[in-house]
């Protein structure tokens, strides 16, 4: 505890992002590894121990007035807590750290988005929502086992935007089984009639530990080859050119964003400013030391109860967080300002990243290190050889 409170404080010093885990799912997503429970039971509960949390460490720094940027409610699915516990939730992030924050986000389902719960968002200060639309082919969304359907997300939209909310984003999925260049150019499509602020876009990948995995190990789902990648390849190209050609930036590997709405708070993690997670499986960072709570939500209300926090701890030696910088950093189209690194770790990145500069894979624009275009489609190969080691 003497350790974790060090921590906090250093972290309170300079916060900028609060990300707080909701874990509650009504029924599980076949591809998702993120902590979450469909023990919906226990959120009146959860709620109150994340309440405990912030009022116990804030009793901690006293005095140091904090401010946040940005706020997220991530997932989970944080639109399956009921607006009343939003608002108790939010009473006490406010209390606690006040009201600065500019940006405030909130994961929802389409399916939850009702008129109700739609404009009980602006009251609550929420001004972003980010949706996971996904696909809009019915087929492959019972195939995710996602609780939607396709044409439920314009209607989430439309209420949203009646209730005030002038900054969405979705999601969306690419490299199903079976899927076509054809079929998702028409999603991309889709995507684009709604308009909104921001398009974030993932390849369906196999995670261990998932059901997907767990098909695909069993031959329920095929696994994928060469061909598969080969087209998932073509399908990245096709979403750089539709969604930049319909003028949103691509910002970052996965996201796309009109002009001034990028994620604010997930520019945070890529481009190394501290934040701090409440919740069970939530993760805080000071620039120094990481922290993550125990992926448990009963351990993490027992422990709340007892007034502790379950938490693990790293701290970060000059060479991982060189290596953690590369990492994020260049997936962003700002890339790797080299102005930032140690005299070691610039002398060292400069030389690794020559032969990616020959090939056309690296560009150096004013002291930063950029992916190109092609180099794009191999980033973590990249990446791993300016790992240092």
């Amino acid at each position: 505890m003497q350790r974790y409170s060090k921590l906090y404080r250093q972290v309170g010093r300079q916060m900028s992002g609060l990300y707080v885990h909701i874990p509650f799912c009504k029924s599980r997503c076949i591809y998702c590894g993120f902590y979450s429970t469909v023990g919906l039971d226990l959120r009146q509960q959860y709620v109150e121990a994340l309440c405990k949390e912030m009022e116990m460490e804030n009793e901690k720094r006293k005095g140091k007035n904090e401010k946040l940027k940005t706020i997220y409610l991530g997932g989970g699915t944080p639109s399956q807590l009921t607006t009343e516990q939003l608002r108790q939730l939010f009473y006490n992030i406010y209390k606690v750290y006040g009201r600065d924050a500019e940006e405030i986000t909130i994961e929802m389902n389409p399916d939850d988005v009702t008129e109700t719960y739609a404009e009980a968002l602006p009251e609550l200060g929420i001004n972003r929502v980010s949706m996971g639309a996904q696909t809009f082919d019915n087929a492959r969304l019972k195939f995710l086992h996602r609780r939607h359907r396709a044409e439920q997300v314009e209607q989430a939209v439309k209420r949203l935007r009646k209730a005030g909310i002038q900054n969405i984003s979705i999601d969306l999925m690419y490299g199903f089984p079976d899927e076509t260049l054809e079929d998702w150019k028409q999603d991309i499509k889709k995507a684009l009639t709604l308009n909104v602020e921001h398009i974030s876009a993932y390849c369906l990948m196999i995670e261990e530990g998932t059901v997907l995995y767990e098909r695909v190990k069993s031959e329920k789902v095929k696994v994928k080859n060469d061909k598969d990648e080969e087209l998932e390849r073509q399908m990245y190209e096709l979403l750089i050119d539709q969604l930049t050609g319909a003028g949103y930036e691509h910002y970052e590997i996965s996201n796309f964003a009109r002009q001034g709405y990028r994620s604010r708070h997930n520019s945070s993690y890529w481009h190394d400013v501290p934040y701090i997670g409440l919740g069970a499986a939530a993760h805080s960072y000071d620039g120094a030391c990481r922290s993550w709570n125990v992926a448990d939500i009963r351990q993490y209300i027992t422990a709340i109860e007892r007034g502790e926090r379950p938490a693990e701890y790293e701290t970060l030696d000059e060479d991982t967080r060189y290596n953690d910088r590369v990492t994020v950093a260049l997936r962003t189209s700002d890339g790797l300002d080299l102005t930032t690194l140690s005299e070691k770790h610039r002398r060292y990145c400069l030389k690794e990243a020559q032969r990616y500069l020959s090939d056309g894979l690296l560009r150096l624009d004013d002291n930063r290190l950029v992916l190109t275009r092609k180099g794009l489609f191999v980033s973590d190969m990249i990446m791993s050889g300016l790992i240092y080691v």
